[in-house]
């Protein structure tokens, strides 16, 4: 595969992580579906293993989300800079922390962005428990499978 399918692919699974974190867009979906596309245009047996893996892992996390309660974002109060401060969070706690980071990090950007809206740490952290309550434990268990299969595919694609 050549270096501009493989920025293709990349950026449709960033549009995917994206998408975990929209009301209605398929993020998963999206994911899965760059690494089936990455998995066909480049027929490696480890291309094949990740493809198999990552839907082992959707399948999984769909059945995570379906045990969880269900979402009810927006009625408890989250915003759109509430997914983008827990989205950004996950993602450089992802990196940062090598895989379980993003845990942390998906709870430290709710805490910031609940911290800078009300102002005082006890709001804050009850903001928190309610956002995870409310849905953001489904969110953060998709977030962090689809961040899984990116992380699969981008080592496959850098040290395979």
């Amino acid at each position: 595969m050549g270096v501009w399918d493989l920025l293709l692919v990349g950026s449709v699974m960033l549009f995917g992580l994206v998408g975990v974190l929209v009301p209605g867009v398929p993020g998963s979906w999206l994911v899965w579906a760059a690494v089936l596309w990455w998995a066909l245009k480049d027929p490696q047996p480890v291309a094949w293993f990740v493809l198999v893996s990552a839907t082992a892992a959707l399948f999984l996390s769909q059945v995570v989300r379906w045990a969880l309660p269900p979402r009810r974002l927006r009625a408890s109060g989250a915003t759109a800079r509430l997914a983008a401060y827990a989205g950004l969070g996950a993602f450089l706690g992802f990196f940062l922390i090598p895989v379980i980071g993003a845990i942390p990090g998906f709870m430290a950007g709710i805490y910031l962005a609940e911290r800078l809206r009300l102002g005082r740490h006890g709001e804050a952290r009850a903001a928190l428990r309610q956002a995870m309550r409310s849905g953001g434990s489904s969110v953060l268990a998709e977030l962090f499978t689809c961040l899984l299969i990116m992380g699969a595919w981008l080592g496959t694609v850098l040290w395979g």
